[in-house]
């Protein structure tokens, strides 16, 4: 029996899965981290761009900041980020230049492994990225290939994919990326051991959401396949449309007789936090799921499926649910099968949308518009003519083709000054200014962290609402809590 090994995703997929990427604040993170850094996992699957913007957008504070932080409580245990290596931030492509200074910024301030995930299984884009990611100094490259069912997408497919990642020399790892959690156990018996016999020695992970329920019986197989590390979420941020628990899939591969290095005790711990985190902040714990068949055809990955149910509450057209997800699997056709992974989904999505709401392809989002320019590289198979004729026989397609291309780091520096920090620069480059100044204003975020107290601080903060409230008095046991209202507060001032 095998040695499997664990990476943790509750930081980041398990909070962009379940919670939109805007459930974790600051005080969160670093509240858990000396317990992650205690379980003895392979990794932290930490952040993305994508979870760096929303942590500056929705809690105003600084992701570079937590990041050192988080790597002062965490010396080692890998913190993992994951991109494209076409985009920072933004939905536009950022410059080649740009995209090399991320990346040494990522390794200053505490990053040293990144998934290297091109969507379309560009190889030469790939290595491009790869080459910069150890450039900058990063420790382990991870090569993705992400997992997708379509007439073109078969076991030698990714073993071709597979043999061109042993061959890179910057790519160190690699991993099997299913989002959309729709590896079967029937498939994983062919599809693994293609890939493991083209990969040679390089290790290989797998990570598969439990969306529809099929990722924990196909962990249970995958070491016997030649996996040596699972992707895994912690409690309440496990399951759903995250990724299987991490003690359930403990328990299910040591009844395998597989060994797991791990301590128990602190994962306990750690799932415990995020149990009470779900309680405390009112955040959705993610649940073992049903089999839900309609996932193999629209392939919608679980923090998009989230989104987008939120989104059709939003405008009242929620009944369209179904309507939605058959549109959805029909333009996917359409445009060529792209893989449902960041950002094609919220493409998809976005056109089935417009396309139930009016005319087929009558409106067009300008990110479909740079997807059939090829800005995000060239579809497995091409786009039905047909739909390439309308989306690009738009006057704001020739619009988009004529945009300059994305600024240098110096064109940059010209624009914000000289003055500024890279870390800064990059955050003002690629997100709309009040943003990042709400985030400078604010100032630093809170580092600590209860649970627990969050009903009392909530029943406090309630109060102070309160004119009426002018004294409060909490007693149990040795504790005695008293609050009282300034004068000027009460209105007596």
């Amino acid at each position: 029996m095998a040695d499997v090994g664990l990476v943790d995703v509750s930081l980041r997929d398990g909070n962009q899965s379940l919670w939109g990427a805007a459930g974790l604040r600051s005080a969160h993170v670093l509240q858990v981290a000396p317990l992650l850094e205690r379980v003895g996992f392979r990794a932290l699957d930490y952040s993305s761009s994508t979870a760096m913007g929303m942590l500056v957008r929705t809690h105003r504070e600084d992701p570079w900041e937590l990041f050192r932080r988080t790597r002062a409580l965490m010396p080692g245990t890998k913190l993992q980020f994951i991109g494209t290596g076409f985009r920072f931030i933004s939905w536009q492509n950022s410059h080649p230049d740009t995209m090399q200074l991320v990346y040494d910024r990522l390794v200053a301030n505490g990053i040293d492994r990144v998934v290297v995930l091109d969507p379309m299984h560009d190889m030469d884009a790939a290595r491009a990225t790869a080459r910069r990611l150890k450039k900058a100094g990063i420790d382990e490259v991870v090569g993705a290939l992400t997992f997708t069912i379509s007439a073109v997408h078969d076991d030698a497919f990714y073993a071709d994919v597979a043999r061109q990642m042993r061959d890179c020399p910057d790519i160190d790892r690699v991993y099997v990326k299913d989002p959309a959690g729709i590896l079967t156990a029937e498939r994983a018996r062919t599809l693994l051991p293609a890939v493991t016999a083209e990969l040679g020695g390089t290790a290989l992970e797998l990570h598969s959401h439990a969306t529809i329920g099929l990722s924990p019986q196909t962990y249970s197989i995958a070491p016997e396949l030649g996996v040596e590390v699972v992707q895994t979420g912690c409690g309440a941020a496990g399951n759903g449309s995250s990724l299987p628990e991490a003690r359930r899939t403990v328990t299910n591969l040591r009844e395998m007789g597989h060994r797991i290095d791990i301590d128990d005790r602190a994962l306990g711990l750690a799932c415990g936090f995020f149990d009470r985190l779900t309680v405390a902040e009112e955040l959705p714990a993610g649940r073992p799921q049903d089999f839900d068949a309609a996932f193999l055809h629209h392939q919608i990955a679980g923090g998009v499926m989230t989104t987008t149910r939120r989104q059709l509450r939003e405008i009242g057209m929620e009944d369209r649910f179904a309507s939605l997800i058959d549109e959805v699997g029909r333009v996917r056709a359409e445009l060529g099968h792209p893989i449902m992974v960041t950002p094609f989904p919220q493409m998809v999505v976005s056109q089935a949308l417009f396309n139930l709401m009016g005319e087929r392809y009558g409106n067009v989002p300008d990110q479909v518009i740079r997807y059939a320019l090829g800005s995000f590289g060239r579809p497995t198979t091409p786009i039905e003519p047909d739909v390439l004729d309308r989306i690009l026989g738009r006057p704001r397609a020739r619009e988009l083709q004529a945009e300059p291309p994305p600024p240098s780091p110096e064109e940059l520096r010209r624009q914000f000054g000289a003055a500024m920090s890279d870390e800064e620069l990059l955050l003002r480059a690629h997100m709309p200014a009040e943003q990042v100044d709400a985030m400078v204003a604010t100032g630093p975020a809170a580092q600590h962290y209860n649970p627990d107290l969050a009903p009392v601080l909530g029943l406090l903060r309630e109060l102070g609402d309160r004119p009426s409230v002018h004294d409060l008095s909490i007693t149990k046991a040795d504790l005695r809590l008293s609050v009282h209202r300034r004068a000027e507060e009460a209105g007596h001032g």
